[in-house]
């Protein structure tokens, strides 16, 4: 069992590196001990090395995303927390696409490892919530859909919320009728 201190740390850390990185892909290891007020060794006992810390960071992302879809399908209908949740799984593909300069490929498998598995059961989660309530077409496919969000993330900033629209049209169940 990790002591509170230790989680505290490595809360701490992840703040830290996340919100160095967004300013400065670059920032190194010693930076981020700095921001998150840890010493070195702590940060390196966590984080053996940047590309772990990056990986961490990563997965952390992927599991606050992953973890939004009940409260945005509380929140909203099932089309609208849809494109909610995909613009923030672009802003979060963009991040990622920044910083993978840094990462091995073993680093980029391992990446896709982690996170494919809970990233489509979150797009289920959402298409059938569509499909429950009539918005979304039944033979929408969750991995469809995520290979659409490719180029979503590839695409110029301002062309994102556009090109996603076109996306949830094709999704729009009166539509293909």
């Amino acid at each position: 069992m990790v002591r509170a201190d230790a989680r505290e740390n490595r809360a701490r850390i992840l703040a830290a590196a996340r919100e160095a990185f967004a300013e400065d892909d670059d920032t190194s290891m010693n930076q981020v001990a700095q921001r998150a007020g840890v010493g070195p060794g702590t940060l390196y006992r966590n984080y053996p090395s940047r590309e772990a810390l990056i990986l961490d960071l990563y997965q952390d992302e992927v599991g606050q995303l992953v973890g939004s879809v009940a409260g945005l399908l509380e929140a909203n209908p099932p089309v609208e927390a849809l494109r909610r949740w995909t613009t923030d799984l672009v802003a979060g593909m963009r991040k990622k696409h920044a910083l993978g300069a840094a990462l091995s490929p073993d680093a980029h498998k391992t990446i896709t490892e982690r996170t494919y598995a809970p990233v489509l059961a979150a797009i289920t989660a959402l298409l059938d919530a569509g499909k429950r309530d009539g918005s979304i077409r039944d033979d929408a496919e969750p991995g469809d859909f995520l290979q659409f969000t490719g180029a979503l993330w590839r695409a110029a900033p301002e062309r994102t919320a556009p090109m996603l629209a076109l996306i949830l049209d094709g999704l729009d169940a009166r539509r293909s009728r």
